[in-house]
């Protein structure tokens, strides 16, 4: 309270069971703000945001530095009648009183305690929580945006940990199924983030968490986008034959509409077939997403791990071209992907410039494939030199002939891979 940290006072709030929608209506703040501030990625500054967090929260000004609240006399008189027979008299002056200076915070706070009274009473129907987690699911399909994945991987997981208690209630089908999506988008975010730091056994395991809760929604694009996400696990560490069995079961799933998860089933599927030397089956589901790409509704398309943009399209053309050999084809998508992704989008742009030197090293300059390889890695910034990006640039290292492990480019990438 004496240092003003609302960030800890509105998270300690919501730990006890207070949504941020109660907390913004008490305030008159947005929800959106409320969380914001419970996240710690805003602050308050402004005293006039201060008075309305103290008369909606009830905290007496001394604590906040503050003259003595309004409410804070007729407080204890409320509070005694509130706790005794509630003389219905005595509660109408005190909103009376309240409400003659008009609608301060105050005045809303009175008239919020009056309907929470009864609304706590009322049959359970929409928790208020599910919109804040909902709002939070969609800002995570954002991405790193800059930050390091063990920062995002923090908040993720907090605020799934927070659908356990809306989860262990009975609700209304509808809304169980919505917990139950938003579980199984966060599940599969969680799983992605695990799986580019290098973490397959957890990964996996919150995949499967992911897969469960949404088979449960009911939501089949969902369930596919996990299943394809999946795939990406052995996929990229190593096992492409089981990738190739996890995106087959994705692209069943998902159906043959064009959705952002058929095309994700039908990229990864032929990445895998490709990297499995199975070149026939790879050019077929390149064919296939390059075909559903071209009909995906633009409400699909948008830049997030839950969609499916242009960028992560060509993201996906430029390993499967590199793989095949098909070195032309595989810098054009990372041309166009370069063009598309954000300069905060760290790991994607790394991988795309080791996709350019395995393409160098396909067309026979070893030397400049190291030379690319050992700058992407060095350029990274601490937490990212790990997990799938130590692994392509591995993948690449281990291609190289061992005749040539004694140049010296061959020799930096390998000293920079043991650092």
């Amino acid at each position: 309270m004496r240092e003003r940290d609302f960030t800890t006072v509105f998270a300690m709030a919501h730990d006890a069971g207070i949504s941020f929608n109660r907390i913004a209506e008490a305030c008159a703040l947005k929800s959106e703000r409320v969380s914001q501030i419970a996240r710690g990625t805003a602050a308050v500054t402004a005293l006039a945001t201060v008075e309305r967090i103290a008369g909606g929260l009830r905290i007496p000004g001394a604590l906040l530095g503050l003259a003595a609240q309004p409410w804070e006399d007729t407080a204890v008189h409320s509070t005694e009648s509130h706790h005794g027979e509630d003389d219905p008299m005595k509660r109408r002056n005190l909103l009376r009183g309240a409400l003659a200076a008009g609608l301060t915070a105050p005045a809303l706070a009175a008239l919020t305690a009056a309907r929470t009274d009864v609304d706590q009473t009322l049959s359970p129907d929409l928790p208020q929580d599910l919109a804040d987690l909902e709002a939070a699911a969609e800002s995570y399909g954002y991405g790193y945006h800059g930050q390091q994945p063990t920062r995002v991987l923090a908040d993720l997981v907090t605020d799934f940990a927070g659908l356990r208690p809306l989860l262990t209630i009975p609700q209304p089908a509808p809304v169980r199924a919505r917990l139950c999506r938003t579980a199984g988008q966060m599940a599969g975010m969680t799983a992605i983030v695990l799986h580019d730091l290098g973490s397959r056994r957890e990964s996996r395991a919150w995949f499967n968490t992911a897969a469960r809760a949404a088979a449960e929604s009911g939501d089949n694009q969902l369930h596919a986008w996990v299943l394809a996400r999946e795939a990406m696990v052995p996929l990229n560490y190593g096992a492409p034959k089981a990738a190739a069995g996890l995106a087959e079961r994705a692209r069943h799933v998902a159906g043959h509409r064009p959705t952002a998860a058929a095309v994700l089933a039908a990229a990864v599927a032929a990445r895998a077939y490709a990297l499995n030397h199975q070149s026939e089956q790879a050019r077929a589901a390149l064919e296939t997403a390059d075909a559903l790409m071209n009909r995906l509704p633009e409400s699909e398309r948008s830049d997030t791990w839950l969609t499916y943009g242009e960028q992560k399209h060509h993201v996906h053309l430029s390993h499967a071209f590199t793989t095949l050999g098909d070195t032309h084809l595989a810098h054009v998508s990372q041309e166009r992907a370069l063009e598309l992704s954000a300069p905060t989008s760290t790991m994607t742009r790394t991988l795309l410039n080791i996709d350019a030197a395995a393409c160098a090293h396909h067309n026979g300059d070893t030397e400049q494939a190291c030379h690319r390889t050992v700058a992407a890695l060095t350029a990274l910034p601490d937490g990212y030199r790990t997990g799938l990006v130590r692994r392509r640039a591995q993948d690449l290292y281990e291609a190289i002939p061992t005749d040539h492990h004694h140049e010296r480019a061959v020799q930096e990438l390998r000293d920079v891979l043991a650092a």
